[in-house]
């Protein structure tokens, strides 16, 4: 035992100054260490090169040894009392009744409400006078997570696990590494977000822009309704929000949310506004429908989506939530919509009656009493979703003929892992998902409110679901729902920290593309990791010389010297990130930098070489890419054709789809 104690010992200062890529970590059930370190993008490892070493309940491992490898750059980390936790200083107080820990305080964010599902009884520790405490329990400040430096290493200590799920007790435990010294592994710059500019009308977007690029963010989906009437003040700032974002490689999609316009439309037009069953105004929470079905209407807000979008320099549209309501379905006819005079003579034409009866219960037509009547109703109004769908696809295929570079969005609740959404909110995927074979857009899947309390392997379970019902799998994606949830769920009401990474990275193992919602409900503590926790990597070899990196859809890797690639000197890069494609790729020091480097990128690069002055890549990008350059170009060429550079400060915008770029 002693022996093996020291040949791995031996081996792990060979490779002590190499960045802590990787985790070691028993991974029997019930552990959840392997998922909540590899959600802030590590990958695991024998213990013998791992720069994370997770400490097995009742491990008696050698101390001397232990002690020295966290000097020489190990984070270890430790649960409960043991001899090398007591080693490093954290030690049961016997003089100190036990704990019923529920109600925690985590010092990085005190205001915040963590509440356990159920109490954990614990042993009060004495822990070393120069440990960071991060989270104790609230009302008697009793010690629950802390640690400190030593040497090049760390130590952190929890007087309980953190769960079996890996994120019910301590929602910054990811977070409380990063402080001990940790560095996010691994970046991807894939993520979009939802953003409402109703909540950052006054800030820095310079400073905004870059803290969202830094985050992970490739793409922000503007709410555009605030900007469907023109005005000087809003126009100028939706301008400078876009001339920012592409500044910093972030493209620009206007979020419509049809069939509600804006308040003034709204407020215009008493005549087109939408009926609930209970024939009110359908004014449902802060949307305001507007009657699509009729054509007066539906010309009025054709003419104001060309407006909007030939108005300012969006990269896309995206078509969010153009279905009905409501999420209590036929059980409160206040919500249910549509039932305009439009659509009810529509109906009444096909099926004989008028569907308000369905909502009567005196009527011999009441939907109680009518199930043959009510799913001829429920399947005309999915069909009639489908139908404005594919409409308003076409009004924006329209657009594109002369905007080629706009990409488009069709965003859509989920109804196959929760069924039920048809019924409640006529949405029907099967019926819209066979328009990927005839147009050009990404299917956005928006988890319903019904499954916020499931936790992140729904995500798995929703693309099962989809996988069969089209071929174009690289043109779905997920949106997920960060905000305040109804259901009871622990320990946070908000999803945040270790939850938040698990659900994006549980996320982007199961679909091509993820999506924020929202931008302003992400808490700035969890920007630093947002990026890894998108960061697919499946394997990494460290040596001395060369990292050989395998990622499912290219990764941003830490270095900070100049680099080759495969063996071949390597453009795209920064002072501190080298950018890869997907696949297995080696990345060695080269003797100089390339000539000319791309510091970031918003496409999904295929191939990337240096030339003798400039640098030569082939992309593929839904909507236009951005190259951010280290210096403005004097030539270029896409597809062996010269081409005019067109610029955004030092970011070269390049056309949407497949192509070759040569840059000098």
């Amino acid at each position: 035992m002693r022996l093996r104690g020291s040949a791995l010992f031996l081996s792990f200062t060979i490779l002590s100054a190499a960045p802590r890529f990787t985790f070691s970590a028993t991974s029997e059930n019930g552990n959840p260490w392997p998922t909540i370190l590899s959600s802030i993008g590590l990958v695991p490892s024998p213990p013998a090169g791992a720069g994370i070493v997770v400490v097995p309940r009742g491990a008696n491992w050698p101390v001397a040894e232990w002690q020295a490898r966290v000097e020489q750059g190990t984070i270890l980390v430790l649960e409960g009392a043991s001899p090398l936790a007591n080693a490093f200083g954290f030690k049961p107080n016997p003089q100190a009744k036990n704990v019923a820990a529920q109600s925690i305080e985590d010092l990085r964010s005190p205001e915040l409400r963590i509440i356990w599902e159920r109490p954990v009884d614990t042993v009060a520790f004495a822990i070393p006078a120069n440990a960071q405490v991060f989270a104790r329990e609230r009302h008697q400040q009793i010690p629950l997570l802390a640690g400190y430096r030593r040497g090049a290493g760390a130590v952190l200590w929890m007087a309980v696990g953190p769960g079996e799920r890996g994120y019910e007790r301590f929602p910054y435990l990811p977070q409380a590494l990063t402080d001990l010294g940790l560095d996010p592994p691994f970046r991807s710059g894939r993520l979009w977000v939802f953003f409402d500019s109703a909540y950052r009308s006054r800030v820095d977007l310079d400073y905004f822009a870059r803290r969202w690029r830094a985050a992970g963010m490739g793409a922000l989906h503007v709410a555009a309704w605030h900007y469907w009437e023109r005005g000087a003040q809003n126009d100028e700032y939706l301008r400078q929000l876009i001339d920012a974002c592409h500044r910093n490689a972030i493209q620009v999609y206007a979020w419509l949310e049809l069939p509600h316009v804006s308040e003034q439309f709204w407020d215009g037009h008493p005549e087109w506004r939408e009926k609930t069953a209970a024939l009110q105004d359908a004014r449902l929470d802060w949307r305001k429908l507007v009657n699509l079905t009729n054509r007066g209407a539906f010309q009025a807000v054709s003419q104001g989506v060309n407006d909007l979008v030939n108005r300012f320099d969006w990269d896309g549209v995206n078509l969010a939530e153009l279905y009905f309501e409501s999420l209590e379905g036929v059980d409160n006819p206040a919500r249910l919509t549509p039932m305009n005079d439009d659509v009810r003579a529509e109906f009444r034409g096909v099926a004989g009656f008028d569907p308000l009866e369905l909502f009567n219960a005196q009527s011999p037509r009441f939907w109680g009493k009518n199930a043959e009547g009510l799913k001829r109703f429920l399947d005309f109004r999915a069909d009639l979703a489908r139908r404005q769908q594919t409409e308003w696809i076409a009004q924006l295929e329209n657009i594109r003929k002369t905007k080629t570079h706009l990409d488009l969005v069709l965003t859509h609740i989920d109804d196959r892992f929760d069924p039920s959404m048809r019924e409640k909110l006529g949405a029907d995927a099967t019926r819209v998902l066979p328009l990927l074979g005839t147009h050009d857009f990404t299917f956005l899947i928006e988890d319903p409110a019904t499954i916020w309390n499931l936790g992140p392997q729904r995500y798995p379970q929703i693309a099962s679901r989809y996988a069969p019902l089209t071929p174009a799998q690289e043109k779905l994606a997920i949106d997920v729902n960060v905000v305040e949830r109804y259901q009871d769920v622990y320990p946070t009401k908000l999803q945040t920290g270790a939850e938040l990474f698990q659900l994006v990275h549980t996320a982007a193992l199961a679909f091509p593309r993820v999506a924020l919602y929202f931008e302003n409900s992400i808490g700035k503590q969890d920007l630093s990791l947002l990026s890894s926790s998108a960061a697919l990597v499946d394997k990494v070899d460290q040596s001395a010389s060369k990292w050989v990196i395998d990622s499912k859809r290219g990764a941003g890797v830490p270095w900070n010297v100049p680099a080759q690639v495969d063996g071949k000197s390597w453009p795209f890069a920064s002072d501190t990130t080298v950018w890869l494609p997907k696949g297995s790729h080696t990345i060695e020091r080269a003797a100089q930098p390339a000539p000319l480097r791309v510091l970031d990128f918003n496409g999904d690069l295929r191939t990337a070489k240096a030339t003798a002055s400039g640098a030569e890549f082939s992309y593929q990008s839904g909507a236009r890419a951005m190259a951010v350059l280290e210096k403005k170009p004097v030539k270029l060429e896409i597809d062996g054709l010269p081409a005019t550079p067109e610029m955004a400060g030092n970011v070269l915008l390049l056309p949407k789809g497949q192509h070759l770029v040569a840059v000098e």
